[in-house]
């Protein structure tokens, strides 16, 4: 096979830092998530570890970007991986509405599961206070 691609380590590490700001994750928030530890997530962000193919898809699967894009930087357009549920969450408007609705529009089904899950579980505790 002639055609080699050599992958820039750096490159992959800059690109996943700024998709983990873009979500609003500290380091230690995404670590958590992906199960990995903060020094490890530092150690890819800046490029001195290469990721095994199962932490490659945590580290895609969480930040909801293409693997083209976190490998070879190819621009994609943020609907790409937006699944058929499009606007499952839809407001008046509102900045917040257009935030939260972008993040769940970014979630799979069985994201959203959980998250409905999660809101079910957390909604008596709020109404109290």
């Amino acid at each position: 096979m002639g055609n080699n691609v050599e992958i820039n380590n750096k490159a992959i590490g800059q690109r996943i830092r700024e998709e983990r700001v873009r979500l609003g994750l500290s380091r230690e928030e995404f670590a958590e998530v992906i199960g990995l530890s903060d020094y490890y997530v530092g150690q890819l962000e800046r490029g001195e570890r290469q990721m095994s193919l199962s932490v490659l898809v945590k580290v895609v699967n969480c930040l909801h970007v293409p693997l083209d894009y976190l490998i070879f930087g190819k621009t994609f357009d943020s609907s790409y991986y937006f699944h058929e549920a499009n606007n499952v969450y839809d407001t008046c408007g509102g900045d917040k509405d257009k935030e939260l609705n972008n993040l769940l529009n970014k979630c799979s089904p069985k994201e959203l599961e959980l998250v409905k899950k999660l809101i079910k579980t957390i909604l008596p505790y709020l109404s109290k206070n």
